[in-house]
């Protein structure tokens, strides 16, 4: 996708860039359906890998071709993109034949499609520590020509902590999403550490909420192909196909691993963020690990 990097944009109070916005209205109109599952997430905290473990639980075994011939991202539709060469993600949505439709969104609480709750659809809400989100976020928008410019890491690292990210502030997205689960009892809150600490155990509890009883053989198959080594080696799931991205500046699938953030915080940038966290997270019930 040649031409210039989009630029953000003030959507409804939120930071956010033309390709995730133009299809505004048909996205609002969206007619969810009662056995659709929704992974949402902040960008880069975990949502292709739950949405390949989510395909490979209900279609790994009654349709496996897809694993080999479609890539995730149709598979698996990006509700609100909008863009010339995929066409929108309703339409892709709407097309799906499969049953559960499997559903991906970076949408904050407030953006949401209403008729996701009136039809009381399932949502799986991944969360990721801020530190090694905004490390994440940081080598994504380097390589991603449809996000804006990432420039230098000094400077991301103060926009990420005012919020000015494509999708708004983490800490509004993990909060809000957060204070609908006291009230959406539809809605799975997990933790990128927990999963990375033992994907097996957080399957588990995926497959509770889901009401899915897998064999221990096809559990641990399951397991075994979402390894991050393996989907990072995936061209159906690590985005090689998609030329928007370049993964000749960072690969999509990075490293997929707790405490990266070392590597890039100075000691005044760990203690600034510090300072600045405790401010924002007000909430003692929602607590997060930057090691494990």
């Amino acid at each position: 996708m040649a031409g210039p990097r989009p630029e953000l944009l003030d959507f409804q109070g939120v930071p956010m860039t033309h390709y995730f916005t133009d299809n505004w209205e048909n996205i609002q109109n969206f007619q969810a359906r009662p056995d659709d599952i929704v992974i949402a997430t902040y960008p880069k905290a975990g949502t292709t890998w739950v949405s390949y473990i989510l395909d490979l639980l209900y279609f790994g075994q009654t349709a496996p071709e897809r694993q080999t011939s479609i890539p995730i991202y149709l598979r698996v539709p990006f509700l609100e993109v909008s863009f010339p060469a995929l066409g929108t993600g309703t339409d892709q949505a709407d097309k799906l034949q499969t049953s559960p439709r499997l559903i991906k969104t970076h949408f904050p609480i407030q953006f949401m499609p209403k008729s996701f709750w009136e039809q009381n659809s399932k949502i799986i809400y991944v969360a990721r520590n801020a530190k090694d989100n905004m490390v994440s976020y940081f080598h994504f928008d380097r390589m991603n020509q449809a996000q804006p410019e990432a420039g230098d890491w000094g400077s991301y690292f103060h926009r990420f902590m005012e919020g000015k990210m494509a999708w708004g502030s983490w800490y509004d997205h993990v909060n809000g999403w957060w204070r609908k689960k006291q009230t959406y009892s539809n809605l799975h809150y997990m933790f990128f550490e927990d999963m990375v600490e033992d994907t097996g155990r957080e399957i588990d509890k995926l497959c509770s909420f889901l009401g899915l009883s897998p064999s221990v053989e096809e559990k641990e198959r399951v397991t075994g192909k979402v390894h991050f080594d393996n989907v990072k080696k995936n061209s159906m799931v690590n985005y090689s196909t998609l030329d928007v991205m370049d993964a000749k500046i960072s690969p999509f699938m990075r490293k997929g691993k707790v405490g990266d953030w070392k590597n890039h915080f100075t000691v005044a940038q760990n203690e600034e963020f510090d300072e600045d966290y405790k401010t924002k997270m007000k909430d003692p019930t929602l607590q997060f690990r930057t090691e494990i």
